[in-house]
């Protein structure tokens, strides 16, 4: 059966690609379609993503959440 997105993420969807859209694709002369792909990946990955919170990782953002995951290394002194 196919899931249809709910209207927050809908709403959710259409935010990130507006905010896309304004900061990234029409600040820049594009030559070929890779180069806007590739683009738009560093993107989501570099800058959206990382500050985002997400409630599944307790309202953490990924790259805090990762961060607290990290096993901790105790030096003896």
């Amino acid at each position: 059966a196919r899931q249809v997105a709910t209207m927050p993420t809908r709403t959710q969807a259409r935010w990130a690609l507006a905010t896309i859209n304004k900061e990234l694709i029409h600040r820049h002369p594009w030559i070929t379609r890779a180069a806007v792909r590739d683009a738009i990946a560093n993107y989501i990955e570099i800058f959206y993503t990382p500050p985002r919170r997400h409630s599944a990782l307790g309202y953490l953002s990924p790259a805090e959440f990762e961060r607290r995951a990290q096993p901790r290394i105790i030096l003896a002194a």
